[in-house]
């Protein structure tokens, strides 16, 4: 079985999440749209897209999406067979949380890495 297949996002929080956003936007040209972030699409090398995206975006530093973890930052990785992965997860000893959100952007849970950092899995629908 495969397990990670790529980057689906990037996660990070900021003390003044409005001001950090604006120095990306300004500074490296990243599209940071009213929610705090940006999609990029995934394209081929003529830049024709290829069906995927990679999520980017900047929260405010006292949000809880990381919880458990106090870590800044989170990495979203897409994964093929989240159900099996998650079973050998545990199998393995690993600290899976419980909870598993199945919504129209895909299926997710959450995994905690040995230095407390939480990382998102998502298999994303079917044709992304």
């Amino acid at each position: 079985m495969q397990r990670v297949t790529g980057i689906g996002g990037i996660f990070f929080k900021a003390k003044d999440a409005p001001a950090l956003q604006a120095w990306y936007k300004r500074h490296l040209g990243i599209d940071v749209q009213a929610w705090g972030g940006t999609a990029f699409t995934w394209t081929d090398t003529q830049g024709a897209p290829v069906g995927g995206t990679t999520i980017w975006s900047i929260g405010s530093a006292d949000g809880a999406q990381f919880a458990p973890s106090t870590a800044t930052f989170m990495v979203n990785y897409r994964v093929e067979d989240l159900h099996a992965l998650v079973k050998v997860l545990r199998e393995e000893g690993c600290n899976v949380l419980e909870k598993i959100d199945d919504s129209e952007y895909g299926i997710f849970a959450w995994v905690i890495d040995p230095e407390g950092n939480k990382a998102e899995l998502w298999q994303p629908p079917a044709g992304q």
